[in-house]
């Protein structure tokens, strides 16, 4: 089994894997990283490499994931802006223990 569970060609699965690293920076394992991603897209099918979704880097996508900016109207954090106001950012929580969406073992 791969790690993600996108229907996606090795270019975009490379891609994929740049965004659960930059997630890794965020202090999660690499499991939990992967099982965000998977929650995101895992039931999608992407275009080769480079997918429209290549338009925004990796850091734009994990920030995404990750976080909630806490104005709960599905906007993402404006991560970029330096004067961007992260105290009321939120950390999304995980995917539940018993989603699909966990493909690598889980680290204790």
């Amino acid at each position: 089994m791969n790690e993600f569970l996108m229907e996606a060609d090795e270019g975009m699965l490379e891609f994929f894997s740049e965004i659960a690293d930059v997630l890794q920076t965020f202090g999660i394992s690499r499991a939990e990283a992967v099982a965000r991603v998977n929650l995101a897209w895992g039931h999608r099918k992407f275009d080769p490499y480079p997918d429209l979704m290549c338009h925004e880097d990796a850091d734009y996508w994990a920030h995404g994931i990750y976080y909630d900016n806490g104005r709960n109207d599905g906007t993402l954090v404006p991560y970029w802006e330096e004067d961007a106001d992260r105290s009321s950012w939120l950390i999304k929580p995980p995917p539940p223990a018993d989603s699909p969406a966990w493909t690598l073992p889980r680290e204790s």
